[in-house]
């Protein structure tokens, strides 16, 4: 079974993913965990990703979508994919389906996970001090914020007419949201 998990920032897509990940055997494909680790080797895209990040804009398609191709051909993951913040735009919306068509899989559930600005910037200051993470602090977030608003409102009309779509409130505690999805899911 394949998922995407979507909302802005901070709105707990990488806690359910986590969940789901354990529940259901599966891979979480966090492009957030995939960009950061690309930073990490220190590599020329690393550094494109770094600069973006930074100034609260998203990474290219063109470097995201390469970086994810190579999860979505592994045959260990094939039907196990939970996706997590992927897709943002439209341009990668099409991209993952041609990549799971090309693959001989298909998306089972697509949540989105909607959650309004005032309760992302409480998450996100209390993300910053747990996990500890750079991209984290309040004038970044809101324009990453912004920019997702922007970016990514033709991805959620381009799967809002899906029978497999669900939109859950995302304002929720961790576990009321959890149960709202293995609602979904029958698990």
């Amino acid at each position: 079974m394949n998922i995407i998990l979507f909302g802005p920032p901070g709105a707990g897509k990488g806690t359910q993913a986590k969940y789901l990940v354990k529940k259901l055997n599966g891979y979480q494909i966090s492009t957030g965990d995939i960009l950061r680790e690309e930073i990490n080797k220190d590599t020329d895209i690393g550094k494109k990703i770094i600069n973006n990040m930074n100034e609260g804009k998203f990474v290219s398609d063109e470097i995201v979508n390469s970086l994810l191709k190579n999860h979505v051909f592994d045959p260990i993951k094939k039907e196990k994919l939970i996706f997590d913040g992927y897709p943002r735009s439209i341009s990668q919306a099409k991209n993952l389906d041609l990549l799971l068509n090309n693959s001989n899989q298909k998306i089972d559930y697509i949540f989105f996970l909607n959650v309004n600005k005032e309760t992302i910037i409480e998450r996100i200051k209390k993300r910053k001090i747990l996990e500890k993470r750079t991209d984290d602090d309040v004038s970044t977030i809101l324009k990453r914020y912004d920019v997702y608003i922007e970016t990514t409102r033709p991805v959620l009309d381009y799967y809002s007419k899906n029978s497999n779509f669900h939109e859950i409130d995302g304002t929720m505690e961790i576990d009321q949201i959890t149960s709202k999805i293995e609602a979904f899911l029958n698990v």
